[in-house]
């Protein structure tokens, strides 16, 4: 029941008090006779609706952010830093261009997140190859197979790589998380090395430093530049056989070095089935 306004109150028990009549004002203000009624200035508010509504967007902020990085590095490797564009990356990931400067930043600081995130799973994978308990010829040789079949599974990261140095590395700079993954990732090349010195399968200790650039080196350059090697050579290089031979030719190359040994020693590629038309003599 609502109560009667304040002065009709004050009315009613001053008229019913003057005739001694008190028990009756008192029912008469429980039940008015005419509406003289006042609206609530104050509701009160469930609890919860007074709560900030928290946007769906930052409800998951780890899941967009990833969302976001995967849809730039598709950008990026397909476009390049310059040709990226900001609309589609946010297209792609379900988002909108606020959710991605809230999760990540602007454009180059979305860049060089992707830049990162691409060299820290390489090296992720890389720890988890279990180099410390192998022969160190064999840890060799593993290395030379994830880093080959690394680079085939993800181009994305070949494309990453040659627009960074395009940009004379301008962006990686900035970075204060890249040298840091690398340093456990030589050491770990630096002591297959050295047991390889102490068990007598290397004569000399290399420069892991430059073991893994030429490793890299080997799968790199035949993968990015496939498309004019084959033409200028007449071969198809991304078949299987034409991958399965290479991968074997840097493996027994590299050992051969290591080692001092020959080639033939840990086995010769194939060769490709273009070089077995040979004309014969009538």
């Amino acid at each position: 029941m609502q109560t009667p306004h304040p002065s009709t109150i004050l009315r009613i028990v001053a008229t019913f008090s003057h005739k001694g009549r008190r028990e009756e004002a008192a029912r008469f203000i429980l039940k008015p006779l005419r509406p003289c009624y006042i609206r609530a200035t104050h509701t009160r508010t469930h609890p919860l609706a007074k709560a900030k509504q928290v946007p769906k967007w930052q409800r998951d902020p780890q899941g967009m952010r990833l969302r976001i990085l995967e849809a730039a590095k598709a950008e990026f490797a397909a476009h390049g830093l310059a040709g990226a564009r900001v609309d589609r990356i946010a297209a792609k990931a379900g988002a909108n261009k606020r959710m991605l400067y809230y999760h990540v930043g602007k454009k180059d600081d979305l860049y060089l997140a992707v830049l990162e995130g691409a060299y820290e799973q390489i090296r992720v994978e890389e720890r988890a190859l279990d180099l410390e308990h192998l022969d160190p010829p064999r840890a060799i040789e593993r290395l030379i197979d994830f880093t080959w079949n690394y680079f085939i599974r993800n181009p994305e990261f070949l494309a990453l790589l040659n627009t960074e140095n395009l940009a004379h590395a301008r962006h990686l700079k900035r970075s204060t998380k890249v040298k840091s993954m690398h340093s456990p990732f030589v050491e770990m090349i630096r002591t297959v090395v050295r047991r390889g010195v102490d068990s007598g399968d290397f004569p000399v200790a290399v420069d892991p430093i430059q073991l893994y650039i030429s490793i890299a080196a080997l799968c790199f350059f035949y993968l990015s530049n496939s498309a004019t090697l084959g033409v200028i050579f007449g071969r198809d290089l991304l078949s299987r056989e034409a991958r399965d031979e290479r991968l074997a030719h840097m493996a027994a190359l590299v050992l051969a070095a290591l080692t001092g040994k020959s080639m033939a020693v840990f086995g010769k590629a194939k060769p490709a089935r273009a070089r077995a038309h040979v004309q014969q003599p009538a």
